[in-house]
C-alpha cells in the first residue's frame, strides 16, 4: 500500500495529511496485538488533529495491553479522487493498514453537518454502510459518540452502538467487552446484546420505534435486557482523569496548534439553548496543582510555544488566577504564551487578562447572545448590559482596540426589537471606547456576528421550532440596515446549513434514507460552505418522502415522545420544561453556584453535590 501513496501524495494539497510518522504516534508490534481500534474523525486532518477528545482516547486505548488504536481522518477530495481511482481503501495513519481488516471503527461525531462523512469514510474503506450489511465476524463493528450522538436516531442505520457521554471509562469497558465476547465465541449478534448491558452503550438494533398517524413516535420498545433509557457516562474525579500530557506532534499546521489544558467539564449557567452546558453536567473541575503540572509537562514535551485553558466557561474555573500565575512563572522565561479563548462579561477580569497578554493587543471576544436584558433573560444569559459595557471599557482603558461580540438570531420569543437590540448595544460599545479608549490613534475595530439558532434535544428549547429560513433573512437584513457606524462590521452566517443541523438535531430513525441518497449524490464535508449544497439535500428529502420542515420547524408538545428519549443525559425531562417556562416568562433561574436548582444530574456523583 504505501507503494501505491507514494505515487499519489505529489498528486494532491497537503501530503503531509496522509503521510503519518508523526513524533509520539503509537506504532505497535502487530503480534502482540489482539485487539485493533480505528478511531476515525470524519473531518479533515487539521481539524481532528485539534481535537482534545480524540487524544484523550488515543493515548487511553494505547495504554491496554493487547489493544492498538490507530488515527483516520476524512481525506479532503483531491486525495479521495486519487484514491478511488487507483483502488486505494481508507487506510489508518499508524500501520497504513486498511481500516476494513480493523476489529473496532469508531467514530467521533461533534457536528451533524459530518454525517454523510461517516458514510464516505466507511464506502471508501470498502465496508458495508448499514449495520444490517455486517452481521458477521467479518466486518468491524463500527461505533459512534461525541454531542451527536445524543440523538443518535438519523444515523441509526449506519452505525452498530453509540457511546453516551465520556469515554474515559466507557470506552475501554467497552473494548473489553468486546475481546471477552471473541474469546467466549459469541457471535457478533450476542455480542450486541452483551454490549447493551454497559453502562452508556446503545445499540439501535434492539430497540423498536413505532410512529402514529401524525409522524410522531408513538413507542419505543427495548429488546429484553436493553437499557432504558441509555444514561450517559461521565468521569467522576476530572482531577484524576487521563491527560495526555505526552501526545503526537503533528507534521503540518493544524487548527489548534497549541497545548489545550482541560481546566474542568461542565457548566453553572444554565443557558436554555446550550446542549454543551446541559449534556456536560455536572460541573467537575481539575485543580490548580494540577493544571498547572500538566501544562509544563505538556509544553516541555511537545515544544510549543503556546498553551490555552479550555472549558465551556474558562472565567469560571473558581482558582483561574491561581493557575494562570503558577503557568505564567513557567511560561514567561521560556516565552510561551497563555491564552484565555473563553471569556464572560459578568467575570471579566482586566488585571487577569493583563497578566496573561503578551506583546499586541489582540481582539476580545464576548457572547451576549441576544440585544435586549428581556431575551437575555429569556434564554437564561445571566448577563447586563453594564457588566458588558463596564467590561469593553477597562479593555478600552487597558489599551484594546477590537472587540467580537457574537449574537443568535432567532432565538424563542425574539422579537425585531430584540434584533434592533443588536445594533443598540453594539453602538453603545462603540462611545465606550469613544469616551474611554487610551489608544485613539489606531481607531476601533467591533465586530457583530450573528448565528441562526438551531434547537437541539435535550435542551430548555428543544421543543421549540426553527425560525423560517426567509423570515431569519428579514431579521438579517434589519439588523444590517440599521447598523451605520463604519466602525461596527457585521458577519451573519448562512442559514441553509443551521436549517439542516435543525433537521438532525431532532430527527428521527426515518432520516437516515435520505442521509445515504444525498450521500450519493454527492454530499459530503458538508460543514464547508465550498461544499455544501441544500438543494442536493431538499432532493433527497422529496425523493425519500421526507418533509424536512415537520423536523427542524415544527413545535413539539409537553406530550410528545420525543426521538431521543432513548438517550438520557441525567438532566430530567420536567426540569427542561419547567425551564422552558422560565424563558417565556423572562425569568433568570439562578447558576450553579448560586443555587442548586435539582436539575437531576448530581446522580452521577457519588457525594450527591456539583464541584460547581
Amino acid at each position: 500500500m504505501t507503494t501505491k501513496l507514494d505515487s499519489l501524495l505529489p498528486l494532491v494539497q497537503k501530503p503531509a495529511r496522509y503521510t503519518g510518522g508523526e513524533y509520539r504516534a503509537i506504532v505497535k508490534n502487530k503480534d502482540e496485538v489482539d485487539t485493533r481500534f480505528a478511531f476515525c474523525f470524519p473531518d479533515s486532518y487539521e481539524i481532528g488533529m485539534s481535537n482534545l477528545g480524540m487524544r484523550i482516547l488515543y493515548g487511553i486505548l494505547n495504554e491496554m495491553d493487547g489493544v492498538w488504536c490507530e488515527r483516520v481522518f476524512a481525506p479532503w477530495q483531491d486525495m479521495e479522487a486519487q484514491m478511488r481511482s487507483h483502488g486505494l481503501p481508507l487506510y489508518a495513519l499508524e500501520s497504513f493498514d486498511p481500516i476494513s481488516a480493523f476489529d473496532l471503527v469508531g467514530f467521533s461525531i461533534g457536528y451533524e453537518m459530518c454525517y454523510t462523512n461517516v458514510l464516505n469514510m466507511l464506502d471508501l474503506a470498502g465496508i458495508p454502510l448499514r449495520t444490517a450489511e455486517r452481521d458477521g465476524w467479518d466486518t468491524p463493528v463500527v461505533l459512534a459518540g461525541g454531542t451527536c450522538c445524543y440523538n443518535p436516531e438519523p444515523l441509526h442505520a449506519f452505525v452498530d452502538m453509540f457511546l453516551l457521554g465520556e469515554g474515559e471509562e466507557l470506552l475501554p469497558e467497552l473494548v473489553t467487552c468486546y475481546r471477552n465476547a471473541r474469546k467466549d465465541g459469541c457471535t457478533k449478534a450476542e455480542f450486541f446484546v452483551r454490549a447493551a448491558q454497559v453502562g452508556g452503550v446503545y445499540v439501535p438494533s434492539l430497540y423498536d420505534v413505532s410512529y402514529k398517524d401524525d409522524g410522531t413516535v408513538a413507542a419505543i420498545t427495548p429488546a429484553e435486557g436493553a437499557q432504558f433509557p441509555v444514561v450517559k457516562r461521565v468521569v467522576e474525579d476530572f482531577d484524576r482523569a487521563y491527560f495526555p500530557t505526552k501526545t503526537i506532534i503533528p507534521s503540518t499546521e493544524i487548527v489548534h496548534d497549541r497545548v489545550m489544558l482541560e481546566v474542568f467539564r461542565g457548566c453553572i449557567r444554565g443557558c436554555r439553548f446550550c446542549q454543551a452546558g446541559y449534556a456536560y453536567r455536572p460541573v467537575r473541575a481539575r485543580s490548580a496543582e494540577t493544571i498547572i503540572a500538566q501544562g509544563k509537562e505538556a509544553a516541555q514535551d511537545s515544544g510549543y510555544q503556546e498553551i490555552t485553558l479550555s472549558s465551556l466557561s474558562t472565567s469560571d474555573y473558581r482558582p483561574l488566577e491561581q493557575a494562570c500565575d503558577g503557568l505564567l512563572e513557567w511560561c514567561l522565561p521560556k516565552h510561551v504564551s497563555l491564552s484565555l479563548p473563553s471569556l464572560r462579561a459578568d467575570n471579566f477580569s482586566m488585571g487577569l487578562v493583563e497578566r496573561i497578554q503578551t506583546g499586541r493587543k489582540s481582539s476580545l471576544t464576548f457572547a451576549p447572545e441576544a440585544g435586549t436584558q428581556r431575551l437575555r433573560d429569556a434564554i437564561n444569559k445571566n448577563v447586563s448590559e453594564e457588566e458588558l459595557l463596564l467590561s469593553c471599557r477597562r479593555a478600552f482603558q487597558g489599551g484594546w482596540n477590537a472587540v467580537k461580540l457574537y449574537f443568535m438570531l432567532g432565538l424563542p420569543t425574539e422579537t425585531d426589537e430584540d434584533v434592533l437590540g443588536i445594533a443598540d448595544l453594539a453602538n453603545k460599545v462603540y462611545y465606550e471606547w469613544k469616551s474611554y479608549g487610551s489608544n485613539k490613534a489606531r481607531g476601533v475595530r467591533i465586530t457583530v456576528s450573528t448565528s441562526f439558532f438551531v434547537p437541539k434535544c435535550h435542551t430548555a428549547f428543544q421543543w421549540e421550532g426553527q425560525l423560517d429560513m426567509e423570515e431569519y433573512r428579514r431579521r438579517v437584513y434589519l439588523l444590517k440596515n440599521t447598523i451605520k457606524n463604519k466602525s461596527i462590521q457585521y458577519n451573519y452566517h448562512d442559514p441553509e446549513t443551521s436549517f439542516l443541523e435543525a433537521v438532525f438535531a431532532r430527527g428521527d430513525r426515518r432520516l437516515a434514507d435520505a442521509v445515504e441518497l444525498a450521500w450519493k449524490k454527492g454530499a459530503k464535508f458538508d460543514s464547508w460552505s465550498e461544499f455544501f449544497d441544500l438543494d442536493r439535500w431538499l432532493e433527497a428529502f422529496r425523493e425519500t418522502d421526507v418533509d424536512p420542515d415537520f423536523y427542524a420547524r415544527r413545535d413539539r408538545c409537553r406530550e410528545e415522545l420525543l426521538p431521543w428519549e432513548i438517550t438520557s443525559t441525567g438532566v430530567r425531562k420536567d426540569y427542561l420544561w419547567q425551564e422552558r417556562g422560565q424563558s417565556y416568562a423572562a425569568a433568570i433561574t439562578p447558576d450553579c453556584r448560586v443555587q442548586c436548582t435539582a436539575c437531576g444530574a448530581n446522580c452521577f456523583l457519588s457525594g450527591g453535590v456539583c464541584d460547581a
